[in-house]
């Protein structure tokens, strides 16, 4: 099968997840109801701090465990113009290359921001959730860090990553930028799809850089077989590549 056949097949296996994406009502605004900053109480849909060495992806390949970084004000533009120079833009030390723990701390623009290691309840990661239990707005122009290690028993090639944010996002993995969704939109799964690429055996990093530019804020990631579209949950996930 030739090149071009195959990409019009996996857009149409896309194109069909992303329409029962949305009968399900998985992300998006709808999801919760809840806009930011938030006076309604959180649903508790993260875990602080787990204490479990390894979390599993859901039955649908969607990772739960993450480190989230408090989020970076003052950053405006969900649109490709202004939100891929601001993702490419560098705001602390390390920032491509570090796998922070729990309570490790930054500073950006005279501001001390900390990393919280959670885990969500949810397919996707509710930021809103996050601001609330911690006190403080998930603010409209603001940039919010998300790290996670994933971590594979084998080499799997033929990957791509699918991601979903609201609002914009911009995301690596091992380093190389694979994706990104701009605009002040929902968030459905698999909204954004990466090139194939190969997960290597032991720890790959997949990092994040999530756009607020209004109202609620949230994302979920997943990785995908390129010849069947099916999500791929053989792998754990972790706070730390050692």
């Amino acid at each position: 099968m030739g090149r071009s056949s195959r990409r019009r097949r996996w857009s149409r296996r896309w194109r069909w997840r992303s329409r029962w994406s949305r009968r399900r009502g998985r992300g998006g605004r709808g999801n919760t109801g809840d806009v930011a900053p938030s006076n309604n109480p959180s649903a508790k849909s993260i875990v602080y701090a787990p204490t479990t060495p390894t979390a599993q992806p859901d039955k649908d390949g969607f990772i739960k465990r993450w480190s989230i970084l408090e989020p970076i004000t003052g950053v405006n533009g969900s649109n490709q113009n202004a939100l891929h120079p601001n993702a490419l833009k560098e705001y602390f030390p390390g920032q491509m290359t570090v796998i922070p723990k729990d309570g490790d701390k930054v500073t950006v623009n005279g501001a001390e921001l900390k990393w919280h290691a959670i885990d969500s309840k949810l397919h996707c990661v509710n930021v809103v959730h996050f601001a609330n239990d911690l006190g403080f707005a998930s603010d409209n122009g603001s940039l919010f860090w998300v790290v996670a290690v994933i971590n594979c028993p084998e080499e799997i090639k033929d990957v791509r990553l699918g991601v979903g944010s609201n609002d914009g996002s911009v995301w690596w993995v091992n380093g190389q930028e694979a994706c990104s969704i701009y605009g002040d939109i929902l968030s459905y799964p698999d909204d954004a799809v990466s090139k194939r690429i190969t997960l290597k055996k032991g720890p790959n990093i997949l990092r994040g850089a999530v756009h607020n530019q209004r109202g609620q804020v949230d994302f979920c990631a997943r990785f995908l077989d390129d010849a069947t579209g099916n999500a791929i949950t053989k792998f754990t996930v972790s706070f730390s590549d050692k």
